[in-house]
């Protein structure tokens, strides 16, 4: 699948809302919380085109899929990130990325704080769109878009979870 990289849609935190209610509307056990995650959360970013989600459970191996199926969303399982449950949604043209994962597992305070330090720091959120159209004007595929994001996503999520436990009191939205 090649990448496609569009320009910030302020219907994006709109298209979240929409989606969490319907994901707490058909969810068995209410959520502890789902959060707006990723490039479509930060203001100014550009971004693919698909909206990811955080959803936080108590227990994610009792996450019961069956109505997220129902809802579009096709099972991954943890999809390269232990601890994770990962589904998607939309076949032919992907609209959603569903992360679970259980309360106090750090891949929550890692979205987290990556999305929080791209909002609190406009100029790394540039460069990191920058880098995603250039990758993008490759006409590359998926893996390739990934790989040639991977260290600068690493490298920020680290300087994230650093800056993060220095502003625990860094206002956080979904």
């Amino acid at each position: 699948m090649r990448v496609r990289i569009d320009d910030p849609d302020p219907d994006w935190p709109h298209a979240f809302e929409r989606e969490a209610i319907a994901i707490r509307s058909i969810l068995t056990t209410p959520p502890v919380s789902i959060e707006h995650i990723g490039s479509t959360s930060v203001p100014g970013l550009c971004a693919k085109p698909i909206i990811d989600l955080l959803l936080e459970v108590g227990d994610v191996a009792s996450l019961d899929a069956e109505p997220l199926e129902r809802l579009g969303y096709e099972r991954m399982g943890e999809f390269g990130i232990p601890g994770r449950r990962y589904f998607r949604k939309g076949a032919l043209v992907r609209t959603h990325h569903l992360h679970a994962f259980a309360t106090g597992d750090p891949g929550l305070l890692r979205h987290r704080a990556f999305r929080d330090y791209l909002r609190a720091h406009p100029d790394v959120a540039r460069a990191y769109g920058d880098l995603k159209r250039s990758l993008a004007s490759r006409n590359v595929e998926i893996e390739a878009y990934m790989d040639g994001k991977h260290d600068f996503v690493q490298h920020h999520e680290r300087l994230a979870l650093a800056w993060i436990a220095q502003h625990p009191s860094a206002k956080r939205s979904r």
